[in-house]
């Protein structure tokens, strides 16, 4: 269950980090306003409190295997959002990061 749990929060974690970061990006490099911004760093710092509620209390190592979510989630968004299309190479990249959060976060400890 403590699996589950970790995985849904860098889930919630990934939404709002990217998310926050694609509204400040829209807010300014697509000059959609102040409102735009504003929502993002909302949703940026709502993720800094979202991390905080992993299970595993050691900082280093959630953030470390959260990179590895948000290299596979920015994909994702921009795959939604923006129509990027990842070829092979990204696909491959992102399941390598997937596979170092699996070993980071969920392989047993002594």
């Amino acid at each position: 269950m403590l699996t589950a749990r970790s995985i849904a929060l860098f889930a919630v974690a990934a939404l709002l980090e990217i998310g926050g970061a694609w509204l400040v990006w829209q807010g300014v490099r697509e000059h959609r306003g102040w409102a735009w911004i504003g929502a993002g760093i909302v949703a940026l710092g709502a993720y800094g409190f979202v991390a905080t509620l992993q299970p595993d209390a050691e900082f280093g190592r959630i953030l470390a295997a959260y990179g590895g979510v948000f290299v596979a989630g920015s994909l994702a968004w921009g795959m939604v959002a923006d129509g990027y299309r990842p070829d092979r190479f990204d696909v491959i990249g992102a399941l390598i990061c997937l596979a170092g959060v699996a070993v980071i976060m969920y392989m047993p400890r002594r």
